[in-house]
This record gives structure tokens, C-alpha cells and sequence, in this order.
């Protein structure tokens, strides 16, 4: 029925003299998400995208729902510059809509890029509402609340008809702003952070911390899901995700004089290691599930001392949204299911029972004296794995 999907961008058609870059790495993505399903082509005109299906449209859209940097898709039968045989596209377009079974409403909405095409927009509107009027009787006319919309959109190589437009995450496409690296626990947060932080065009790579044997093997292998249930957003479709040794930093942690602040000590180790492995990695920021007041370690006090170990600018993209709008996003994303097993991760299983809420500078100085600091982060970068997950 539909031998094109019609894909709609937004933002990168404001880009101006970048906005070829932007299209090359939207059409790099799209194409490395359909790499497993069978399609034909795929063509760049000015402010649209089509693809050619293998009568698996529904499939190619349901995949290219998960592209960011794609506001739309929507199913398309292209004619020639026929008014003939644009009529008796929309005919078909009516007959695989609701409108073509019982009696509804419906609306002709015309766009002529091409302007040598010898109807005006309304013209073509007039012709093409009076034909279906004429083959569907049990169909009226609203303008103002159609159960249907029968788009129309005349351009060089042809006329494209359809009705159904399929939302889709819209953003920029990632990969197109940078390479970040997020720190990605067990949790609700940190996986939702890494997906808005993809949507505005980051291409990430994870950091997990490992404490084996506080930590399961259960704990490794959620997060391992979590990385590949992010995979599918990430530039091209795959996910970097890094294990970094962590156990030497809890024990020694575990005997410090300052066990109020031991998890305001435990984030300033991850990031520095984080600050490494992305100076390493060519990462320009750093992302983190934080959430303000989440947390002892998400107050602002906590946030200021812990940052202070770093000059890599730290993206956190839920500072200002609560945890049940974490959770519903999380729920949507897909991740929610994955992250509320029950495995925990090093930053849950040593939480003191009076974390400091307002760690101040002097003492945590003072707290790292008594650590060899250096040492520690450069055992934990040695002992590093990486695991390179294309889902």
C-alpha cells in the first residue's frame, strides 16, 4: 500500500550552514537502526527524508521511533503531477483510513513547494475535497475537527498523499553535539539522563563502578542491560560502556576516620576517574543522574564539594525534575523494569546510615589526607574493562 515512509525533521532545518552535517549524521543513525530490517533507499530532499519500504513500513516506523532528531514519519503513496492520478491516490489513502467504513469527518490540507504545478494550494483542496465527497458519501467536511486529515505535498519529483503522521522523539540527532560520558549506575536516573542527554545530540559512552564482591555479578549484568536498552539512541546504535575497578577505593573508604562523608568521598573518586577516562576518550562533559535534593549526595553543598575535583563541565540533565517524573520517563524510555531490580550497585550498598548533607571543602580535604588519593584512581583506571555492546 505505501511504498515511502515520509521523514520529518525539526530543529535541523534551522541550522543553516551546518545543516548538511546534522542531515549526515541523522541519515548515519537512521541507517545503522534499520540495518536488520529489509527497505530501499534512502533519499535526502530539501527538509524531508524518504524511505522506500518492503511493504514493512510499520516496522521501519515503530524503529525509526526510537532516532532522535526524527519529529515524524508518516506512510506515503507518491503520484505523478497528475491531477488524475493524485485523485486516485487519495482515494486509496481514504480506503486504508477510518473514513472509509462509517461516517466521519474529514479535512484536505495541501502544501506546493512546487510552484510551476498549475493548481494553487486551495485549488487543489477544492478539487481533491469535492472528489472524495463524491466517492465516499457517507463523508463530510470539517475544517476545523476532522476525524482525518488528508495531507497533500506537490514538490519537484511528484505528489506525496497521506493522512497518518506517527510521532516520533524528535531533539537532534546524537552524536551531532559531542561525545559525553555518563556515569551510569544500577538506578532509575542515570539511564534517563544518558537518553536526555542523546536527545539534545550527545553521543555517549558509559562509566560504571564495580565493587565485586560487595557488588553481584547481577549488579554488573543489569547495568550490561541497561547499556543496551540505551544502545538503540546512541549515535549509530551502539554503546560503549566501561567497568571501572572500584573495590580497593570502598575498603579503603570503609576505614576512614569521616564515615559521614564517605559518599561525598566515594563521588569525588568517580570523578576524577571519569575526568581521566573522558580526557582519554575524547568526551567533552561528563552527565550524571543527579536531581537536586534527591539525596545527601544531590544537595547543593554535596554537588559544590564534589565538584570541585573536576574542571570537565558535569550535564545534569534532571536537576530540576522530581522522582515521579523520573519514573513515568523512565517507565516510557523502557528502562524503569531493568532498573528497579533488585541488584545493587556500590552506590547504594555503602550508604552510611547519617550521610553528610552539607559537606564543606576543609573537612573532605582533610578526609582525603589520610588517602592515597593518586594511587587509588590510577588502580581503578588500570583495572578498567571496556565492553562494546551493539544490540
Amino acid at each position: 500500500m505505501y511504498p515511502l515512509l515520509l521523514v520529518r525533521y525539526g530543529e535541523l532545518s534551522l541550522k543553516g550552514r551546518n545543516r548538511k552535517t546534522f542531515e549526515d549524521i541523522l541519515l548515519a543513525n537512521m541507517r545503522s537502526s534499520l540495518a536488520d530490517l529489509p527497505h530501499g533507499r534512502i533519499t535526502k530532499t530539501f527538509g524531508r527524508i524518504y524511505l522506500e519500504t518492503k511493504d514493512n513500513w510499520a516496522e521501519l516506523a515503530q524503529r525509526l521511533q526510537g532516532v532522535f532528531g526524527i519529529v515524524s514519519v508518516s506512510p506515503v503513496l507518491k503520484r505523478d503531477l497528475d491531477l488524475e492520478e493524485i485523485k486516485e491516490g487519495a482515494s486509496l489513502v481514504v480506503q486504508d483510513t477510518k473514513g472509509s467504513t462509517f461516517k466521519s469527518t474529514f479535512k484536505v490540507e495541501a502544501r506546493r513547494p512546487n510552484k510551476a504545478f498549475p493548481l494553487t494550494s486551495p485549488e487543489l483542496c477544492n478539487a481533491l475535497g469535492g472528489h472524495l465527497l463524491r466517492s465516499f458519501p457517507h463523508l463530510t467536511v470539517d475544517v476545523h475537527n476532522p476525524d482525518f486529515i488528508l495531507n497533500v505535498e506537490i514538490r519537484q519529483e511528484g505528489a506525496f498523499l497521506y493522512s497518518q503522521v506517527i510521532p516520533c522523539p524528535g531533539g537532534l540527532p546524537a552524536g551531532s553535539s559531542g561525545k559525553g560520558l555518563l556515569l551510569l549506575s544500577g538506578g532509575i536516573d542515570s539511564p534517563i539522563a544518558g537518553f536526555l542527554s542523546m536527545k539534545r545530540g550527545v553521543k555517549i559512552e558509559g562509566l560504571h563502578f564495580y565493587s565485586y564482591p560487595f557488588t553481584s555479578e547481577r549488579s554488573k549484568a543489569k547495568v550490561v542491560e541497561l547499556a543496551n536498552l540505551l544502545a538503540p539512541y546512541n549515535a549509530k546504535g551502539s554503546f560503549k560502556l566501561w567497568i571501572a575497578y572500584f573495590t580497593e577505593i570502598q575498603k579503603a573508604l570503609q576505614k576512614s576516620s569521616y564515615p559521614t562523608l564517605s559518599i561525598t568521598l566515594m563521588r569525588r573518586f568517580m570523578l576524577r576517574i571519569a575526568t581521566e577516562l573522558a580526557r582519554r576518550e575524547n568526551a567533552l562533559a561528563l552527565i550524571t543522574g543527579d536531581s537536586l535534593g534527591q539525596v545527601a549526595s544531590q544537595t547543593m553543598e554535596s554537588i559544590h564539594v564534589i565538584n570541585a575535583v573536576t574542571t570537565t563541565p558535569v550535564f545534569r540533565p534532571l536537576i530540576g525534575m522530581d522522582k515521579q517524573e523520573i519514573i513515568d520517563l523512565a517507565m516510557r524510555v523502557g528502562t524503569y523494569e531493568t532498573s528497579i531490580l533488585p541488584y545493587e550497585d556500590c552506590c547504594t550498598v555503602f550508604v552510611p546510615k547519617n550521610p553528610a548533607t552539607r559537606p564543606r571543602l576543609d573537612q573532605v580535604l582533610q578526609a582525603e589526607a589520610e588517602l592515597d588519593v593518586d594511587g587509588l584512581v590510577t588502580e581503578a583506571l588500570a583495572k578498567t574493562e571496556v565492553l562494546q555492546l551493539n544490540p
